[in-house]
C-alpha cells in the first residue's frame, strides 16, 4: 500500500507543470510541501523546512505518505498553488532563478507562502510606495569600511540619494534611476545580504556596495529600485509592454573574475585586473571592490565584423598567467591571460555569448544598460579612443518629453582617462532606428 501511494505522488510529478521547482524553477524536483501542495527541489526544500508554521516537507522518493496528503498534493501541484499565491505578484518583483543567490530565493519564498504579498497587494508598500528612506551599511571607497549611511529613493526625482550624515541637508552622491543597475554579490562583499549598485557618475561607471542585517530589508530596497526603474520606463515608453520592459530594470553579470591586460600600448607589462562582462560591456577595475571602473570596452557581433575572439595565448611578454584571450575590435586589440585554463574557457564561453548574438539596431549606437557608447567628436587622432557618452536626461517628469523628442544625440565627453588605462567603447548611430530601438526596448532585446 505504501508503494501504491508513493507511485502515486511521483505520477504526478509527470505532469507538465510539477517537472520544475515551484519556486525557483530548478528541473526535476523530488521534494514536495504536503501542507502547501508543491512540488520543490531540495535548495528549496531547505528554506521551507525554515518556516514550519507554514510549509511541512518530504521526499517524494523516501518517505512515506498516507492517503490524505497523496489526495491534497492530487489536488493542489505546482499549477493550482501559483494561481493562489502568486495571483498578484507585481511585474517589477525580482521573481529567483535556481542559480540566485540563497537570500534572493528565501525572501521569494517567505513573501509567497508565510507573508502572503503576493495575495495582499497591501503588505507590497515597503518597495512599491515610490519613496523608501532608511540606513544601509556602505562601503567605504578609501577605507574599506562600512559605516551606516542614510539611503533615500525617490521616484518622483528619478534618483537614490545617500548622506554622510542623518542631518546633512545635501547629499553625498545621487544616482539617477535611468543608469542605476543592482545585482546582489554576498561572496564578493564578504556579506549574505550584499548588494552592489552600479551607476554613471562623469561619463564613468561607479561602484557601491551596502548590505542590511535584515535580509527582508536588503530584498525590499532591491524591489523598490526595479519598481523606480520600472516606472520610469513606463513613462518614457507608454507603448511598451511589461514583457519589454522587465529584461530592463536589472541584469546579473555574464562573469567576473581576475585577468591580466597589456597596458594601453601594448608595451606595457601585464597588469592584474579585476574584470566584469556586463552584457556587451566589458569592464576592469584594479580589485574587485573597486569605485571605478578603470576602463570599458564594447564587444560588438562577430557577424557585424565588429569583435575578433581568439584562445590564443598572447605573444607579448610579461605576463605571469599562461592562459591568454585576444580581443580585436576596431578601436582597439586587447590582450588578456587567465591563471588557469578552466577560466580561460569561462570566460572565452561568456565571450562567445556577446560575440555571436546578432547586434540589435541599438546596440550599433552602443546603446547598453541605459547608455550610449559612441564615437567622441574629441577622440584624438591615432588610434581612436572611444569614450562613454550618457544621453542627457533628467527625471521620470521628463521622460515623457524624452520619450517624444529622443535623447537629442551624444554628448562629448568630459573625464580624463582614468590612471592612464584607455576607457575604450564604440560602435555607430543607427539615426534611421525608432525610438524605441535606440533606448534598446525592443520585445526581442
Amino acid at each position: 500500500m505504501a508503494k501504491e501511494r508513493r507511485k502515486a505522488v511521483l505520477e504526478l510529478l509527470q505532469r507538465p507543470a510539477n517537472a520544475r521547482c515551484a519556486d525557483c524553477g530548478a528541473p526535476d524536483p523530488d521534494w514536495a510541501s504536503y501542507t502547501l501542495g508543491v512540488f520543490i527541489c531540495l535548495s528549496c526544500s531547505g528554506i521551507h523546512r525554515n518556516i514550519p508554521q507554514v510549509s511541512k516537507v518530504k521526499s517524494v522518493r523516501l518517505d512515506a505518505w498516507d492517503d490524505a496528503q497523496v489526495e491534497f498534493m492530487t489536488s493542489r501541484g505546482n499549477h493550482v498553488a501559483r494561481a493562489a499565491f502568486e495571483s498578484k505578484v507585481p511585474p517589477f518583483y525580482y521573481r529567483p532563478s535556481a542559480s540566485d543567490c540563497q537570500l534572493l530565493r528565501e525572501q521569494w519564498i517567505r513573501a509567497k507562502y508565510e507573508r502572503q504579498e503576493f495575495t495582499h497587494p497591501e503588505r507590497q508598500e515597503p518597495y512599491s510606495a515610490g519613496y523608501r528612506e532608511g540606513f544601509l551599511w556602505k562601503r567605504g571607497r578609501d577605507n574599506g569600511q562600512f559605516l551606516s549611511r542614510k539611503f533615500v529613493l525617490t521616484e518622483r526625482e528619478g534618483a537614490l540619494k545617500y548622506f554622510n550624515r542623518s542631518d546633512a541637508k545635501e547629499p553625498k552622491a545621487i544616482m539617477k534611476i535611468e543608469h542605476l543597475n543592482a545585482t546582489f554579490q554576498p561572496a564578493k562583499i564578504g556579506h549574505p545580504h550584499g548588494l552592489q549598485v552600479t551607476y554613471l557618475k562623469d561619463n564613468s561607471t561607479r561602484n557601491i556596495f551596502v548590505y542590511h542585517e535584515d535580509g527582508k530589508e536588503m530584498v525590499d530596497w532591491f524591489n523598490a529600485l526595479r519598481a523606480a526603474r520600472f516606472h520610469y520606463l513606463q513613462v518614457a515608453f507608454p507603448g511598451a509592454s511589461d514583457a519589454d520592459l522587465v529584461p530592463k530594470l536589472s541584469r546579473n553579470y555574464l562573469q567576473e573574475g581576475y585577468m591580466e591586460k597589456t597596458g594601453p600600448k601594448q608595451t606595457e607589462g601585464f597588469r592584474k585586473r579585476w574584470f566584469t562582462m556586463d552584457d556587451r560591456r566589458l569592464m576592469y577595475f584594479k580589485d574587485p571592490l573597486d569605485a571605478f571602473a578603470r576602463g570599458e570596452v564594447f564587444i560588438g557581433s562577430r557577424e557585424s565584423g565588429y569583435t575578433v575572439l581568439d584562445g590564443l595565448p598572447p605573444s607579448t611578454q610579461g605576463h605571469h598567467w599562461p592562459h591568454g584571450i585576444t580581443i580585436v575590435t576596431p578601436e582597439r586589440r586587447f590582450l588578456l591571460a587567465c591563471e588557469t585554463e578552466s577560466e580561460q574557457r569561462a570566460w572565452m564561453e561568456a565571450f562567445r555569448k556577446v560575440v555571436d548574438r546578432p547586434m540589435l539596431p541599438q546596440e550599433y549606437a552602443g546603446e547598453v544598460g541605459g547608455a550610449a557608447w559612441g564615437p567622441s567628436p574629441m577622440a584624438p587622432s591615432g588610434p581612436d579612443r572611444l569614450a562613454p557618452c550618457p544621453f542627457s536626461s533628467g527625471s521620470p517628469l521628463q521622460a515623457q518629453t524624452l520619450a517624444r523628442d529622443g535623447p537629442g544625440g551624444l554628448r562629448a565627453p568630459d573625464s580624463p582617462d582614468v590612471a592612464g588605462e584607455a576607457a575604450v567603447a564604440g560602435g555607430r548611430r543607427d539615426s534611421a532606428a525608432p525610438d524605441m530601438l535606440r533606448w534598446g526596448l525592443s520585445a526581442s532585446g
